[in-house]
């Protein structure tokens, strides 16, 4: 195996990778993934025993077990920029010798658990319900920086998604399965739907304070009445297609879950949001359990 250079592979002083500043050994093989840093103590405050505590600027990871399930809950902060650094430098804790800076002969698989908040693109997905992906819908750029192939679901739902837009915007975006094991298991009992990814929060979600979007929030909302088979799309947020897309390529599982905090066709956000996420914890961990 080819060594991978200083450059590319980069370590702290202490063995650990560059920016997560975590060691192989301070992973659990299921990794719950939240944005907000102050999110990762509301996750393991259910565990039986947390062994790791880390943090190095917005990334914050906490690593135990419940009954005999090791879990780990790491912050990754906002957007599809952040979910290459995370995924990456997790798969290269597990994938890549440090000492030797090969990758392993041997693979091991992780699985990656998303909890989210997001908007919905339907009126009849009320705030404060969970949805889990089954697809993720990058409106960013991120794949087109990686030599990714989609499967046969994938091309058609692009094909469908990009017939379905035509004359009504160009809207450039690629198309990612979350796991179907996963999703048939911890996403049980949620809302299934297809995920969009924006790269930003207002422009690239149709918001407008000072400055106009290119596709105002009407615009976008159009995207709630399209259809994969029986599979709508669902909701807005920011990690989901970025996560999926990377997972595939590097051989992991992955979904997405998410708590609907506004419902943008009507207008309405959740009267109490902290207590939602809160929900949504729970109920992801039992069904790790």
């Amino acid at each position: 195996m080819q060594r991978i250079s200083n450059a590319e592979l980069i370590l702290n002083a202490d063995g650990s990778i560059y920016h997560l500043n975590l060691r192989p050994e301070d992973i659990a093989p299921t990794i719950i993934t939240v944005g907000n840093p102050g999110r990762v103590a509301r996750v393991s405050q259910y565990f039986d025993e947390v062994r790791v505590k880390k943090e190095k600027r917005e990334f914050v990871c906490h690593t135990g077990r419940i009954g005999q399930t090791e879990l780990s809950v790491l912050s990754t902060g906002i957007g599809p920029d952040n979910i290459d650094i995370v995924i990456n430098e997790l798969d290269a804790l597990v994938n890549i010798d440090f000492e030797t800076r090969a990758p392993k002969a041997e693979h091991t698989a992780l699985n990656i658990i998303r909890i989210g908040t997001s908007g919905s693109l339907r009126a009849d997905l009320p705030v404060d319900s969970f949805v889990a992906s089954a697809y993720g819908i990058g409106l960013d750029n991120m794949l087109s920086f990686y030599q990714y192939q989609q499967n046969l679901a994938e091309a058609e739902l692009e094909d469908e998604l990009r017939a379905f837009l035509k004359e009504k915007m160009d809207l450039p975006f690629y198309v990612c399965a979350g796991s179907k094991a996963l999703l048939e298991t911890v996403g049980q009992g949620m809302h299934h739907g297809i995920t969009l990814t924006a790269a930003g929060f207002y422009g690239p979600q149709g918001r407008q304070l000072r400055l106009q979007p290119r596709f105002n929030t009407e615009r976008m909302e159009q995207l709630g009445h399209f259809y994969f088979g029986k599979t709508p799309i669902t909701n807005f947020e920011m990690e989901t297609a970025a996560i999926y897309g990377l997972c595939r390529m590097l051989g992991h599982q992955a979904l997405s879950t998410n708590v609907i905090l506004a419902n943008r066709p009507a207008g309405q956000f959740s009267p109490d949001p902290k207590k939602s996420v809160g929900k949504l914890i729970k109920f992801v961990l039992q069904q790790l359990e």
